[in-house]
């Protein structure tokens, strides 16, 4: 099997195989193809022949209800592909879905160079224990699932992919896109690469992690009995005033130590954290929906002072309020900050 740098650099076709199936995500599959694609229209030559598999080679329907024609698994010359991608699916589809399919890919893991998971896809591989020992991503409202099933799988919930020896998994659904766009700048150059992001309106290394898309769902996720809900509706509303502990606990009608053990265990995480949370999800919006200058946004959430707000934007983020808001902003106009 050729190693990475071999491979790199070579004027050779890499074949691709995206596996896919019945509920597999479109963009899942659709992202992928279309910047390998694009990679062989800015390369100016075929650098990637890529070909839509399924187990038995149908046509599939994929959650979308659009269907895809595709090529029959054990037909491919899998000893001649470079990389082979599970795709994600339909986040409704029980493990069973896929079981057939796994056994199948089973028979082929180990002949490919390169091995990825797009999304969802990443229960596929850690099905099969191929994860295991490894970080590994997956679809952020999902990771704790794949920690829970698999815990012999270091599982990175901000990454937006990761990659271990030949093995990549990659975050949700556009994440997928994310990878390939490494995969290209790896096999052929980071012009090529730079090429295609710019080609898809794309960046080629986007700022951040995933839980910049998060951090709200994540707090509705994590307090699954709801009992604190009316206590976060409290604080979304008084972010500005005294949100300490002992606040906290008179606004959900308990002591201090006892409202502190039950909410960390409760929800995960301390109620400290969790007010930041709350002030940073108050902000983005503010960010998104304003043009209210940062220090005026990080007063009004409660954050007292710019750098402080800027601290926990970078810590939580991985970006800066300046940088969230030239992303997920208002679009500029003439006359205006």
């Amino acid at each position: 099997m050729p190693s990475e740098t071999a491979a790199v650099g070579t004027l050779d076709t890499r074949k691709v195989v995206v596996v896919a199936y019945d509920g597999a995500k479109l963009m899942d599959i659709a992202g992928p193809l279309q910047a390998f694609s694009e990679a062989n229209t800015l390369a100016r030559r075929p650098a990637y022949d890529v070909i839509l598999a399924s187990e038995d080679g149908a046509t599939i329907t994929t959650d979308t209800g659009v269907r895809m024609e595709t090529a029959r698994l054990d037909s491919v010359t899998l000893r001649g592909v470079d990389t082979l991608l599970v795709s994600g699916g339909d986040f409704r589809l029980p493990p069973s879905a896929t079981a057939s399919l796994r056994t199948r890919l089973a028979e082929h893991v180990d002949e490919p160079r390169r091995l990825g998971s797009i999304c969802t896809g990443a229960f596929v591989l850690a099905d099969l224990g191929l994860l295991d020992g490894r970080r590994a991503t997956t679809h952020w409202a999902f990771c704790r699932q794949l920690e829970r099933e698999h815990p012999l799988v270091s599982v990175d919930p901000d990454a937006i992919f990761v990659t271990s020896d030949r093995i990549w998994t990659s975050a949700g659904v556009s994440a997928g896109i994310d990878m390939v766009l490494a995969m290209i700048e790896s096999d052929l150059s980071r012009e090529t690469a730079l090429d295609v992001a710019r080609a898809m309106v794309l960046f080629l290394k986007r700022p951040g992690g995933q839980s910049q898309f998060s951090v709200e769902l994540r707090q509705q996720i994590q307090d699954v009995r709801g009992r604190f809900d009316d206590l976060h509706d409290w604080v979304r509303a008084n972010l500005r005033g005294d949100l300490s502990v002992p606040a906290l606990a008179g606004a959900a009608h308990m002591s201090p130590r006892n409202f502190a053990r039950v909410y960390l265990r409760e929800t995960g995480e301390s109620p400290a954290r969790a007010v930041e949370k709350l002030r940073l999800e108050a902000a983005r919006r503010l960010l998104e929906t304003t043009r209210d200058p940062v220090r005026v946004v990080a007063s009004r959430t409660g954050f007292g002072d710019d750098e402080r707000m800027r601290r926990a934007f970078v810590k939580a983020l991985g970006v800066s309020p300046q940088d969230y808001r030239s992303r997920f902003g208002l679009p500029h106009q003439d006359g205006l900050p």
